[in-house]
């Protein structure tokens, strides 16, 4: 069988795609080039034949793998420089060039079995039997066909080993299947049956039948620990055993470790395993009581832990365990006390033991990186003397930089300047404000001459680039990018930012300007400006990355998403038009978004603070895109809705300070014209619903206008009245053709309550504006005549249902406003108006409510303006009138019945001035 196997080599260059040679062997050889690759191919008669590959390096062994015709699987890669490649018909392993590499192939024979078809469902069901002694050929051959057959075949096994996997004594087996089992597969699915057993039924088991399965002095689970499986074994039984029923289980661990260094590589891993699960997947996983109790009696017996590590790092020779232990170590640096860090020579080991060794360099410098980030927490745990220390550690750096920095930026000392930035980057991250303000002085010194330089080599030239400007930007460009991530971690609030958190983690409106903060937002701001222009594309990166992490929660504070948007909103005007358009876009989609994500009024205050301070700081943005503006425009009325004062305040601020910045955008009409156009060519658009919102819409939007420019509003509204008086007559006739076919319960329907607001909402724009004209003669010339034609004559025609208590409001307005100039317009007011009302309201005391008020409203200032209109009529009319006021004395409305009151005696003090007798003797005639 052996001679039946064919490996083939093939051998590339280090150039991509130059073929070199390709060889056949046997059993071994020796290859120099940069890329190995093996494969294997097996005729159809030796399906069943295996191979185990080994890989050796100077005689250390590196690589050990095993191959099928289906199926490769990697036990340990021992370089993180080594990859592997896996595919159904083969590996590849990338070493170095000109690296010796060794590469031994052994063989071994399996004979093939028969189809699983031959064998009867009956003796595959043996393996159900707990009576008898399981068979474990049989139990190989049944999970052979099951990962490599297909059809009824595949079926059979998978319903045997499900059936098998939920017995509940199939734990038992599992033992059994990993010692005398040669097939991996196999092994694997005892180690499934294992785990179920442990996340389902562990607290059932008698104590002797627990102890069986620790996995340290278990060679059957420590044989498969590097498996992904094997790991969640191990950790699933840690869970349930370590500290109450396991007490000694660090002491233990700790002692089988020192036994055997493959032992000790693997108990690495099961550390690494419970650092994280206690320490950052404990979360949602365990209770917290629980999780504190971990956490405690892991801190308790670290120390041995730690002499484990250091016991390794010191004397070990063994290059994959030395890099487990790193690893290992690397897991622990974020949570152990700072004792064992700055204490012990664990700084000057990673320092000067592995860091200039290229097998331990990323990892060494991975812990290091850690241990930075535990400066500021240095800080804070410090005696006075250690502060003291750290600012004026912070002071030298800074002074001899701004003065000596160019004396080791030489090539043979630019690594000390790069620890000198190291450290001045940790002392910013520290939380005082002293320090980081004695920092940020330099940091802007810094960046202030790296920008000048960069516009120096825009200007000279390719000499000056290779020389100093953008050769320099490019040796800070790390440092620099670390930089970025403080300033805006780090962002002090800005002036216009009203909501702020007390001292009580309250969210309040601030009341006192803190004038530190603000100057120290203004250097910080500068600082990030020129960051932003040495490199944009990093900045805007780092931002949106920080967004996202708010937006799916992983670093969601209060004090992170201030900082954020403070700092998104301090660099505006730093990037090109273009690049801000695409950054904008995200961020405020996601800000409105994480806006109606979030619940709680503090979390909504915060959230929406940032989206006011945001947007009012791209006013360029925001003149080049409506629907932006729009949107912005639509929130921003939304939280001056807002109960809470801050908000309501800063929305108000934002709202002026983006009229005076889009004043033209804002003013433009953007629909109105649109729909009326639309509407010429087909009168039926009125008739549809949204467009009818957008008229109501934009008829209050105008409104609002009309409250604050009063008279001067004129000029808007000549330029929409007569439209606005088509639209009027048009919403009417829809309505009234409405409630004519189906009657007065149509009103309630959602489009006709719509069409009803439109009227609604001229009536009262116009009104509004009435009150406040300053020209009366302009409105009875020009505005009166069409607004009866329109408002009057269409209150008079239609149903009682369909008509607006507007009319009347609209009518007293302008008997108030003008005086005697609505004198030869009147009667023509009172024709429309008077008897169709007094049809509605005489019936009862109940109906039309708004109707009755405002029709006594209208008489009221008929009679207190224009009393002289009243006499003129005919007595009839007088003496309707008078009956109708007498009457409303009695009605159970408090505000009807006041007017009639003023009516009265608005009209005895009138009657005293008045020449015409007889009209008074019949005034009085009628009243007594």
């Amino acid at each position: 069988m052996l001679n039946e196997f064919r490996i083939t080599t093939e051998s590339f260059s280090g150039q991509d795609s130059d073929f070199i040679v390709q060889r056949t062997v046997d059993t071994a050889c020796i290859i120099y080039d940069a890329c190995v690759s093996i494969r294997l191919t097996c005729p159809s008669s030796a399906r069943h034949c295996c191979m185990a590959i080994t890989i050796s390096f100077n005689s250390c062994e590196f690589f050990t793998g095993y191959l099928d015709s289906c199926m490769y699987q990697v036990v340990r890669p021992f370089d993180s420089r080594l990859y592997v490649n896996c595919d159904q018909t083969g590996a590849g392993v990338k070493v170095p060039r000109n690296y010796f590499i060794l590469v031994l192939v052994t063989t071994r024979y399996m004979p093939p079995t028969s189809p699983m078809g031959v064998i009867s469902e009956s003796a595959a069901a043996q393996l159900l039997d707990f009576s008898q002694r399981l068979d474990i050929g049989l139990l190989d051959r049944v999970v052979n066909c099951m990962y490599h057959e297909a059809g009824d075949q595949q079926k059979i096994a998978e319903k045997v080993l499900n059936t098998l996997k939920e017995h509940p004594d199939a734990w038992m087996r599992v033992d059994s299947i990993l010692e005398f089992s040669s097939n991996q597969e196999t092994k694997y699915f005892a180690l499934q049956i294992l785990e179920a057993l442990i996340k389902t039924r562990w607290k059932v088991l008698a104590r002797p039948q627990c102890e069986v399965h620790r996995w340290f002095d278990n060679p059957n689970i420590v044989q498969f620990g590097a498996l992904g499986v094997g790991k969640d074994v191990s950790r699933q039984i840690l869970k349930h055993e370590w500290p109450n029923n396991w007490s000694t289980f660090i002491s233990d661990i700790v002692g089988a470790s020192k036994t055997n260094e493959s032992l000790c590589q693997n108990n690495m891993v099961i550390l690494r395993l419970l650092s994280e699960e206690v320490f950052d997947f404990s979360l949602g996983q365990m209770t917290q009581t629980k999780a504190k109790h971990l956490k405690d009696s892991m801190c308790q017996q670290f120390s041995l832990i730690f002499q484990l590590c250091q016991y390794v790092l010191e004397n070990s020779q063994n290059a994959s365990l030395v890099v487990s232990t790193l690893e290992t170590l690397l897991r622990f640096m974020h949570w152990i006390p700072l004792g064992y860090i700055f204490e012990t020579n664990l700084i000057q080991t990673l320092v000067f033991k592995f860091f200039n060794v290229p097998l331990f360099r990323n990892i060494t410098l991975k812990c290091l990186a850690e241990i930075e980030t535990r400066l500021k927490e240095a800080y804070e745990r410090g005696s006075n003397d250690e502060q003291n220390f750290i600012q004026n550690l912070a002071i030298f750096y800074t002074t001899f930089l701004k003065g000596h920095s160019s004396l080791v930026e030489k090539p043979e000392l630019i690594w000390k300047l790069q620890d000198a930035y190291a450290y001045l980057l940790m002392l910013s991250e520290v939380e005082e404000r002293e320090i980081f303000k004695i920092c940020l002085e330099y940091w802007n010194i810094l960046v202030s001459d790296l920008y000048r330089e960069s516009l120096t080599t825009t200007v000279v030239g390719t000499l000056a680039e290779s020389t100093t400007g953008e050769g320099r930007s490019k040796q800070y460009a790390p440092i620099l990018s670390k930089l970025r991530r403080i300033m805006i971690s780090r962002m002090a609030r800005p002036e216009e930012v009203l909501v702020v958190e007390n001292e009580h983690g309250e969210v309040v409106r601030e009341f006192m300007k803190d004038t530190d903060s603000l100057n120290l937002y203004k250097s910080m701001r500068e600082t990030l400006v020129y960051l932003t222009h040495l490199d944009y594309s990093d900045t805007k990166k780092i931002m949106i990355e920080k967004l996202q992490h708010q937006v799916d929660g992983r670093e969601w504070s209060w004090h992170n998403l201030n900082t954020l948007c403070w700092a998104i909103g301090s660099i505006s005007g730093a990037m090109q038009e273009d690049d801000e358009r695409s950054f904008l876009v995200i961020v405020i989609r996601d800000l409105l978004g994480l806006c109606e994500q979030k619940r709680g009024k503090d979390n909504k205050a915060i959230v929406a603070s940032n989206i006011m301070y945001v947007v009012g700081q791209y006013p360029r943005f925001l003149r080049a895109h409506w629907r932006f503006l729009k949107t912005v425009i639509t929130k921003l009325f939304e939280f001056m809705h807002e109960t809470h004062e801050g908000v309501q305040d800063m929305a108000c601020d934002t709202f002026i300070k983006i009229a005076q910045k889009c004043r033209r955008q804002l003013v433009t009409v953007q629909i109105w014209d649109g729909i009326l156009v639309q509407a010429a060519c087909n009168i039926d658009l009125l008739r549809d619903f949204e467009v009818v919102q957008q008229l109501c819409n934009l008829l209050k939007t105008n409104h609002s206008a009309c409250k604050s420019l009063g008279h001067s509003y004129l000029v808007q509204l000549g330029r929409i009245y007569l439209d606005m008086l088509n639209v009027y007559k048009i919403m009417s006739q829809n309505i009234g053709q409405a409630v004519a076919t189906n009657g007065e319960q149509v009103t309630k329907q959602p489009l006709i309550r719509s069409m009803r607001s439109v009227k609604k909402a001229i009536l009262n724009l116009l009104s509004c504006w009435i009150k406040r004209t300053t020209d009366p003669v302009f409105v009875a010339e020009n505005i009166l005549p069409p607004l009866l034609d329109a408002v009057a004559d269409d209150y008079q025609k239609n149903l009682p249902a369909a008509r607006e208590a507007e009319v009347l409001s609209l009518m007293a307005t302008l008997v108030n406003r003008l005086e005697d100039h609505i004198l030869p317009a009147l009667p023509r007011v009172l024709d429309a108006v008077f008897q169709s009302t007094l049809e509605m309201i005489d019936k009862d005391l109940e109906e039309f409510p708004e109707h009755r008020t405002n029709f006594f409203t209208l008489l009221q200032a008929v009679n207190a303006h224009c009393f002289s209109a009243l006499l003129s009529l005919t007595s009839d009319k007088f003496k309707l009138i008078l009956d109708s006021v007498i009457w409303a004395i009695k009605h159970t409305m408090r505000q009807v019945s006041s007017h009639t009151f003023h009516f009265y005696f608005d009209s005895f003090n009138i009657t005293l001035w008045v020449s015409n007798n007889t009209k008074v003797f019949m005034f009085l005639r009628i009243f007594l």
